[in-house]
């Protein structure tokens, strides 16, 4: 026996173990998670240019430009397994960012187009958000859930991001607070 580790909920279930998860409503995902892609477009045209292809952290293969770009791929990925059916995420997601995105202007625009998408979805489904179901390649789940996944998984991007534009000494323009990742069950290390 197995479970993917996507749903914590599934992991207590098959250890045994009864976990009582505190999750935010969904009007609150959503508005939590529209502060942080928001967020995403102010801290990406503040990313130097020439320093777009440079590893985002030492200990992964991925560059700043291919990070920055993750950060709107998951709610593209959730709006997708919504509208389309499209099961696994993670090939949404984890899919490199086009050849031709080359500008940070570029990233931002994909993040705005994410972004206006997820305010069209939430206007006309946000009554289904609590109850509804999604068919996932880690099985049926909740459509809450899923949204919490994908919530702190841009959030947490976003916080490395911010760790980037420190690194290279930038201020991040509006930076995310403690008070925005309130609730959301982030890893506790930024690299994780």
């Amino acid at each position: 026996d197995y479970v993917f580790a996507q749903e914590l909920a599934d992991v207590s279930a098959f250890i045994g173990r009864k976990v009582d998860f505190q999750r935010l409503p969904t009007p609150v995902l959503y508005d939590k998670w529209q502060k942080v892609l928001a967020a995403a477009q102010r801290h990406v045209l503040q990313i130097p240019p020439e320093r777009l292809n440079e590893r985002a952290t030492e200990g992964r293969d991925r560059s700043i430009r291919d990070l920055a770009y993750h950060i709107y791929q998951v709610p593209d990925a959730f709006l997708q397994a919504i509208e389309e059916g499209v099961q696994d995420l993670t090939a949404v997601y984890n899919t490199a960012p086009p050849a031709n995105v080359t500008r940070v202007e570029q990233i931002r625009d994909y993040g705005k187009s994410v972004s206006a998408r997820l305010e069209r979805w939430w206007r006309r489904d946000e009554s289904q958000a609590g109850t509804a179901q999604l068919r996932t390649y880690y099985g049926e789940q909740p459509l809450h859930h899923v949204m919490e996944r994908c919530t702190w998984h841009s959030a947490q991007h976003t916080r490395q991001i911010i760790a980037v534009l420190e690194r290279f000494g930038i201020a991040a323009d509006g930076p995310l607070t403690d008070a925005d990742y309130a609730g959301l069950p982030l890893p506790v290390g930024l690299w994780e």
